[in-house]
């Protein structure tokens, strides 16, 4: 029985709000991050909603060859 309430919980806070997993706030450029963003980064979306956001920086960073 505790094992069925586990698995209810894990499906609800994956279909739960807009989360949408690390791997897509990796894949946009972000970093998961616990409570707040750092200083020059903003909050995109949530890598688990509502405590982990997925943060991007302000400016975007460019690369020299």
């Amino acid at each position: 029985m505790g094992i069925l309430v586990l698995v209810f919980i894990f499906i609800f806070l994956a279909q739960h709000g807009d989360a949408h997993g690390p791997d897509s706030c990796n894949r946009g450029g972000g970093l998961c991050r616990v409570g707040t963003c750092v200083s020059g980064e903003y909050p995109a979306q949530f890598c688990f909603e509502p405590v982990i956001l997925c943060c991007k920086n302000l400016s975007p960073t460019s690369t020299e060859s």
